[in-house]
């Protein structure tokens, strides 16, 4: 086999399906990526066993066909510090020899044989087919991903659910102190169906939407999911099991309401929370007539802080204690510039909602509170 390909179009592709090769292999041709030649046309495979990404880039003066495999180390490596160039591949079909030569040199190594490498299984016969587009995909999997969980007694909750509805597609995650819920209406589906998405193919799959801008095909069974585009496809087993009943813990009637800047908010959280318990990360919030305050404390260190903050707030006073890293995480992951904070008191659960959703989306972030000592 032989073909000519850019050593920049080559390595961009390696490095996008890069990052699902583990570190540990139960297999060992799972350290290297897949190659299969079919005339000008060469297919790109990564996997773990368990995700799979594939892609594709053009060649040139390509001769023969069939697959090979080389170990992703020895091929990233070396093009990363490779200016553009054109580069030759010259593979033995015999014995799996590797000549790669270019303008100033070559490389040589053995490579293996592809047919060792696992074959993805077909799926069930409950197939669902959704298409979406890549940028509404990317802001879902963005909004929710910070929410999961890393839980090895709740499995379900190490990952993204996504609820197909007749009406909409809902993203949630939760790890049960703070849940994201993202609905995109622009979605539909036909029959109510639904899947959960584990945390690595839901990063790997944002860090390859980056660059998309076409629509995603979205097929899945009882076991399996598949992503795909005309620029690459990842096909990964999903998380078995019930994902709990979420609109179930999201409160309804909230009496009290916050209007507040979400920068001034969060540069006050990230300020205040400097000074709080390492062990609790606690910050207590105080609000009065249209006025927050923001205090933090350390009895072991004897160090505090306090800022206060300007809002829209006309109840009575109230004082409520968050978990600071986890609040800072939630306003991080919205992009409205002004939010609303819905309150009931110190011991139920708060919501969080931008003051003006997307066009198409509904954005609810919710955050149990933290006990206080006062």
């Amino acid at each position: 086999m032989k073909f000519d390909v850019s050593s920049t179009a080559l390595l961009s592709r390696l490095q996008s399906i890069s990052k699902v090769i583990a570190s540990k292999n139960s297999l060992p041709i799972l350290d290297s990526f897949l190659f299969s030649l079919d005339e000008n046309k060469l297919t790109i495979t990564a996997s773990d066993s368990e995700t799979r990404l594939v892609t594709s880039v053009d060649v040139i003066n390509g001769e023969g066909q069939g697959v090979f495999a080389i170990s992703a180390k020895i091929l990233l490596d070396p093009l990363k510090e490779l200016p553009e160039q054109p580069l030759h591949f010259n593979i033995n079909d015999e014995n799996m020899e590797v000549f790669i030569e270019f303008q100033n040199g070559q490389y040589n190594f053995i490579g293996q044989r592809g047919d060792t490498y696992p074959q993805q299984k077909p799926f069930g016969e409950n197939v669902t087919s959704i298409q979406m587009e890549s940028q509404m995909l990317l802001n879902g999997l963005g909004r929710a991903l910070f929410a999961t969980a890393d839980d090895e007694l709740r499995p379900v909750m190490n990952g993204v659910y996504f609820d197909i509805n007749t009406d909409n597609l809902t993203f949630v995650a939760s790890d049960g102190h703070k849940l994201a819920r993202l609905r995109n209406y622009t979605v539909k589906s036909e029959e109510r169906a639904a899947f959960i998405l584990p945390k690595k193919p839901a990063n790997l799959l944002r860090s390859v939407l980056v660059k998309e801008q076409e629509n995603i095909l979205v097929k899945f069974d009882e076991n399996n999911a598949y992503f795909t585009s005309s620029n690459f496809e990842m096909v990964c087993r999903l998380i078995e099991g019930r994902y709990p009943n979420y609109n179930s813990v999201i409160p309804q009637d909230n009496p009290f309401k916050v209007v507040i800047d979400r920068v001034s908010f969060l540069n006050a959280l990230k300020r205040v929370s400097v000074f709080s318990s390492p062990a609790s990360s606690l910050v207590k919030l105080h609000l009065l007539d249209n006025q927050m305050i923001v205090s933090a404390q350390d009895i072991d260190f004897s160090t505090s802080a306090e800022e206060k903050i300007v809002c829209q707030y006309s109840d009575q006073e109230l004082k409520i204690g968050f978990k600071a890293t986890y609040l800072i995480e939630i306003l991080s992951n919205i992009a409205a510039d002004e939010i609303i904070l819905e309150l009931a008191d110190p011991t139920r659960a708060g919501t969080i909602v931008p003051a003006e959703n997307e066009e198409n989306e509904d954005l609810l972030m919710l955050l149990m509170p933290m006990m206080l000592n006062d």
